[in-house]
């Protein structure tokens, strides 16, 4: 039930979680040889993604049973897909991807979820 209340809240602060660390990523490796004595990305931290995945699955999948509005829950579902096959494919290597493209699915993300918790929630 807290969930439920708390999912839309959740699911932004996971998604602005997953957008932060999308951005520090690169400045942080670009730095790194100047501030840090690692030499490759910590295991930790390649495994983010899939924590930031996981979290939203919970958020986005109570909000898209307690909202009001059926397509944005189709959309948070989408928003969802969209940014786990970004990040698989990212971790893969399939398709040649500009490294900013999961900024598209994260900000719709947030944006739905945003969206909802103001128009879409039952009290």
């Amino acid at each position: 039930m807290i969930l439920t209340r708390k999912s839309d809240t959740l699911g932004i602060f996971t998604g602005g979680l997953c957008l932060a660390h999308c951005l520090i990523t690169p400045v942080l490796f670009a730095v790194q040889p100047y501030f840090f004595s690692f030499t490759e990305q910590p295991s930790w931290w390649k495994y983010l993604d899939y924590i930031f995945l996981l979290i939203s699955f919970f958020a986005v999948y109570s909000s898209a049973q307690s909202t009001t509005k059926r397509w944005v829950s189709y959309a948070l579902w989408s928003s969802w897909v969209l940014l786990t096959v970004v990040i698989l494919n990212e971790k893969l290597e399939v398709l040649p991807l500009p490294e900013t493209t999961i900024y598209i699915p994260t900000l719709a993300l947030i944006g739905f979820h945003l969206y909802n918790k103001k128009y879409c929630s039952c009290n």
